[in-house]
């Protein structure tokens, strides 16, 4: 399983089987691994803690922004630098849905065909 992003409700500390879960990689001698493709871990110790995996390291190691709230203990990864650049070039969004204000779903693919103006705010 392949995921670009990632939100971690339980903070950034995972079980190996969330890794595989959530992220789509496994934790293995050679490194950080999903199918034939693995990351050297320099520093096993600083990703491994007390039998759970650092999120926010394993998004260092993978190259993928991180943020986590301590506030609400959620951890949010990214998708890789080359997924998001290849977005930019291409200038496609990902698909993705949304409520309207009254609380109907809306897909961005519903709206392929027509022009549209995304306006996406926040009060903080």
């Amino acid at each position: 399983m392949q995921n670009d992003v990632a939100l971690l409700g339980d903070g950034p500390m995972i079980s190996v089987q969330a890794l595989h879960d959530d992220l789509g990689w496994e934790l293995k001698p050679e490194g950080l691994c999903r199918d034939d493709v693995c990351v050297l871990i320099p520093d096993r110790a600083a990703l491994e803690v007390g039998g759970q995996i650092d999120a926010m390291a394993v998004a260092a190691l993978l190259d993928r922004p991180a943020v986590l709230d301590q506030a609400s203990g959620v951890a949010a990864i990214g998708a890789q630098r080359s997924v998001r650049k290849r977005a930019l070039d291409d200038l496609q969004a990902p698909d993705f849905v949304l409520p309207d204000l009254n609380g109907t779903p809306h897909a961005l693919s519903d709206h392929r065909s027509k022009k549209r103006l995304l306006v996406a705010f926040s009060s903080w």
